[in-house]
């Protein structure tokens, strides 16, 4: 048994979903969660700063005694990739995550990822995936209206304001008939819904807090590293009350959890 905690760090509310899926699949687990919600949104800014910004990240959830790391920030995920794997702690990006669950599966057709600005801008998933299965195209298209959306409180399938920023986006790969759609930031898949309705009831969604939770879940079996208390404790850079308010709504449960605030980091 190990006691330890896992941590999870994204750059706002997103990586709750992570959070939210590890506590279903390890409920026994205590977990540290860190949102740097007061430097967010982290789609924008040049891959230099990201990659400053994840050794920080790093840092910062490593200091609380942690036994494995989840990055449930695809933009820090795809630039950053070669930091999160020189850690020395097991890491989990959710990009390694989600292209391994695409590899998998036995289906065909094209692939159509959806992704902050920063995450496309990369190129990370598409080479990744490019790599894992060549014989499947893959069209990138990064949503920067939906992180807002979803953080202002719509999220619903029937809400006009998501709907209309799922038709203009996923057009495109309704379009080419793209039959796999990777949620390539964890913000996405409280919005799979409105995603599905566009795109059709028979199009895959691959969620990547829920690949990241798997992944996560396998590598504590694997090094024996399970165990815990079923506690969470959350840090941002943000506002602790705004951050409490947006509990319910990510994690999909009222769940006790103690807020800490920390300063913001020089980017």
């Amino acid at each position: 048994m190990d006691h330890r905690p896992v941590g999870v760090f994204d750059s706002g509310y997103g990586g709750l979903t992570a959070v939210r899926a590890l506590r279903r699949l390890l409920p026994e687990e205590d977990i540290v969660f860190f949102a740097d919600a007061g430097r967010a949104p982290y789609g924008p800014r040049p891959v230099e700063q990201l990659r400053r910004m994840a050794v920080q990240d790093l840092s910062l959830v490593g200091s609380f005694g942690v036994k494995l790391i989840l990055a449930a920030c695809g933009t820090l995920s795809s630039n950053a990739s070669d930091l999160l794997g020189a850690y020395p702690l097991p890491c989990v990006g959710v990009l390694d995550a989600t292209v391994r669950a695409v590899a998998a599966s036995p289906e065909s057709g094209p692939i159509g990822l959806i992704a902050t600005e920063a995450t496309v801008r990369s190129g990370a998933f598409v080479r990744a995936l490019e790599k894992a299965r060549p014989d499947r195209v893959c069209t990138s298209i990064a949503c920067p209206d939906f992180v807002p959306l979803i953080e202002s409180g719509h999220f619903e399938a029937d809400d006009p304001a998501v709907a209309e920023a799922a038709a203009r986006y996923l057009q495109p790969l309704r379009e080419q008939g793209v039959r796999t759609v990777l949620l390539g930031c964890t913000h996405y898949g409280l919005i799979a819904g409105a995603i599905r309705r566009f795109m059709g009831e028979d199009v895959r969604l691959v969620d990547a807090a829920a690949c990241a939770a798997e992944t996560a879940r396998d590598l504590l079996d694997s090094h024996g590293l399970r165990g815990g208390h079923g506690t969470l404790r959350c840090l941002t850079s943000g506002d602790p009350e705004v951050f409490a308010a947006h509990l319910p709504l990510f994690l999909g449960e009222n769940v006790p959890a103690e807020i800490l605030s920390t300063p913001i980091m020089e980017a």
